[in-house]
């Protein structure tokens, strides 16, 4: 198998420390601290470094070091129409493309885990992948692209709001399991109506959770 190239690894290594708050929000890291953290040189962590900033999750300081950058409310607005508009949507237009059995399989884990949480498989990456199959459905590049630019945004949210609100978690999962009931009905309406919802319910819980940080991150300064 062709080894990914380092500035891929470093990528990929970095985001998911920011991700998972590793690298916090509002923090300034150093290139000789993701270094240390990754073992490789500066290039390749330059380069990752670089296309981190085109995508809005640092900044980089000259002669302060990079500072991961956190959502302001503004931005957490701008994130939730997009998804407003192009989740329901999908489901709408596209969920039929889908088959019986994928629907039925989320059925079955998302129930899986309201009644095991100490299951075998991660739930931010069962939440994550069914969002990302709906979009895929579509098959349309420009959608699947759009989506991409706000993934990661995406993914730090629904870290952060776990970690912050266990409580949220079950809520979360019965949305989802509504979403998944309507499509196997093939009640394509119903579907987008219960996305919606739910992505509208996320919304509120980041709001809450925005709300009890920092002004700064409220300001969006």
């Amino acid at each position: 198998m062709k080894k990914e190239p380092l500035k891929h690894q470093a990528y990929d290594l970095i985001k998911h420390n920011i991700i998972h708050c590793i690298y916090a929000p509002n923090t300034i890291i150093t290139e000789e601290m993701i270094q240390a953290d990754i073992s490789t040189s500066r290039t390749p962590i330059r380069d990752a470094l670089g296309r981190l900033e085109q995508e809005g999750m640092i900044r980089i300081l000259p002669k302060r070091g990079i500072l991961v950058t956190e959502m302001s409310i503004r931005e957490l607005n701008m994130l939730y129409e997009m998804r407003f508009l192009l989740e329901p949507y999908c489901i709408r237009t596209y969920g039929m493309r889908i088959s019986p059995e994928k629907y039925a399989e989320y059925n079955e884990k998302f129930t899986r885990f309201l009644q095991e949480p100490d299951t075998d498989y991660s739930y931010e990456e069962m939440d994550a992948s069914f969002h990302r199959m709906m979009i895929n459905s579509s098959q349309n590049t420009y959608i699947i692209n759009q989506y991409s630019t706000m993934e990661m945004q995406i993914s730090r949210s629904r870290f952060m709001t776990g970690r912050d609100s266990l409580s949220r978690r079950e809520s979360t999962i019965q949305e989802h399991l509504a979403i998944t009931r309507a499509a196997l009905k093939e009640e394509w309406e119903d579907a987008a109506d219960a996305m919606l919802v739910h992505l509208k319910r996320s919304k509120d819980t980041y709001f809450d959770y925005m709300m009890k940080t920092e002004p700064a991150q409220i300001s969006g300064i």
